[in-house]
């Protein structure tokens, strides 16, 4: 036998379905915060992709070099996974260091970061010298954006094949 069907257990004995609980206990009304009346969504999605968009299309439409085409494509899906290993700092010096076109998406990111941001200066120096948040907020907003390169770099070089 357990303990709950013992005759002087310890456990009170449950309710029975029927019988309702009353508590004595006032409960204060929960106050909710003030809604927005039939405002519009502030935020746009195509705010991200379509930035990314036109100037991924625009890179591989200027581009003629099959090569050059396949180390963009690479550099651009890699984005993501550079970015939230190394951090903003590393992937603006990347975009010094790169030649053979795999630097061409990096400065496209950065201009994609700049336009959404809204921040002009996005040198190295500049990066250095943002205080925790902002830098933070803008790595943030940076793999956002990286994610969109990997999905358009997809669709938009989706006739390239191979990798360097």
């Amino acid at each position: 036998m357990s303990k709950k069907n013992r005759p002087n257990s310890q456990f009170p004995k449950p309710n029975p379905p029927s019988t309702s609980v009353v508590s004595s206990v006032p409960v204060a009304p929960i106050a909710h915060p003030p809604q927005p009346k039939n405002e519009a969504m502030t935020f746009d999605p195509r705010t991200l992709g379509t930035p990314v968009y036109e100037k991924l299309n625009t890179l591989k439409t200027d581009t003629t070099d099959q090569a050059k085409l396949k180390k963009q494509k690479s550099m651009a899906q890699e984005l993501y996974t550079y970015l939230s290993t190394w951090g903003l700092m590393r992937l603006k010096a990347e975009e010094t260091i790169l030649k053979d076109g795999r630097e061409d998406p990096v400065k496209k990111f950065f201009e994609c970061l700049k336009e959404i941001s809204g921040k002009e200066d996005l040198s190295l120096d500049a990066l250095k010298t943002l205080n925790a948040d902002e830098y933070l907020g803008l790595t943030g907003l940076g793999l956002e954006i990286a994610r969109e390169f990997s999905f358009w770099v997809s669709a938009i070089y989706h006739d390239v094949r191979g990798e360097d």
